[in-house]
């Protein structure tokens, strides 16, 4: 489960405290709604099915899995799957390779999304042994799903451009100066993504 509406304004209220322009966007902004996805294999699942395609298009495919293999779209049933029944339901052949390789590690038990590392970049270094998720599929894991405080996904382009907006820099940082600026909001980074997600459209900033 993500952090509540009660952990994002905690985290939030820290941050505010010792840095002026998440205060300054904040009292413009207001506080984000918790961002909440469930835990385990379907998520990631859906994540898989919804890269680079609209929010849409990737409801249809997962619309059609649903019809072809039930409800909730079992590792045992995708594994099981003909290629071609697939491929008809919108899931590509690269797609298809990184579901497979998510089924197999689940099925196997050598992913157990009941019991991930409480470490951070030791549940990341888990979760991108499946083909197909990188570090940033990763991190919206454990910060939507597994509610993890702290987790900060600094390569994400709207996270560096809603830290442009609320800390009013001369230009948008990139990676590794979005890692840095947020060193100081430890151990509440994962309220403060949420935060830039929130800013990010948002024209009053």
């Amino acid at each position: 489960m993500g952090l509540s509406a009660a952990q994002i304004k905690q985290g939030l209220d820290a941050i505010a405290a010792r840095e002026p322009g998440m205060a300054r966007a904040l009292a413009v902004a207001g506080y984000p709604e918790p961002r909440i996805r469930p835990t385990g294999y379907a998520t990631l699942l859906r994540t898989i099915v919804g890269q680079q395609v609209s929010v849409a298009a990737a409801a249809s495919v997962w619309n059609k899995l649903e019809a072809l293999l039930g409800e909730g779209i079992s590792p045992e049933a995708l594994l099981a799957a003909d290629f071609d029944a697939l491929r008809a339901c919108g899931f590509s052949r690269q797609k298809q390779g990184y579901a497979r390789s998510l089924c197999e590690l689940t099925v196997s038990g050598a992913l157990d999304l009941t019991s991930l590392p409480a470490d951070d970049e030791e549940a990341i270094a888990e979760l991108i042994k499946i083909k197909g998720i990188g570090r940033w599929s990763a991190e919206i894991y454990l910060l939507f799903a597994e509610g993890r405080p702290d987790i900060w996904p600094a390569g994400d382009l709207a996270v560096m451009a809603g830290l442009h907006k609320i800390l009013s820099l001369p230009a948008r940082p990139d990676e590794n100066a979005t890692r840095v600026l947020a060193e100081p909001w430890r151990p509440y980074r994962g309220a403060a993504a949420i935060f830039t997600w929130h800013c990010y459209n948002n024209p009053a900033l």
